[in-house]
């Protein structure tokens, strides 16, 4: 995966095979701030990046100079993935290891942006929670 744009445009970031992920591409990406960029100046805005996985949407914010950033997925390996690259490029992404259903129940955080990207085989009976 590659930030596309941004302070760190360009970059090549390689996930561990082992992650039970498959990242946002570069199409997706780039179609989502192209609206976003015309709903938002990134760098005042605060995100929650649900089912977050290799952390790319979390990156991509980050890169265009979003602050406050939060990063929550399930499993360890994503977590400590995101963790540590956001420290190795010094981006401020703060993350969580939690459920979402779980988080959403308990937070009272409050976010202008809230993305959320399920994997694939998320049952459809929890897209209503």
């Amino acid at each position: 995966m590659r930030i596309i744009s941004g302070e760190f445009k360009g970059r090549r970031i390689t996930a561990p095979r082992n992650l039970p992920v498959r990242p946002t591409t570069d199409m997706a990406k780039e179609a989502l701030f192209n609206i976003l960029n015309n709903l938002y100046y990134l760098d005042d805005i605060s995100v929650i990046d649900l089912f977050a996985g290799t952390g790319n949407i979390s990156y991509e914010f980050a890169s265009r100079g979003t602050e406050s950033i939060l990063a929550i997925d399930q499993d360890f390996g994503c977590v400590k993935f995101i963790t540590d690259t956001a420290e190795g490029f010094k981006m401020p992404i703060k993350t969580l290891k939690s459920d979402v259903f779980k988080f959403l129940a308990n937070t009272k955080q409050k976010a202008n942006v809230i993305f959320a990207d399920p994997p694939y085989d998320f049952p459809v009976e929890e897209f209503s929670k």
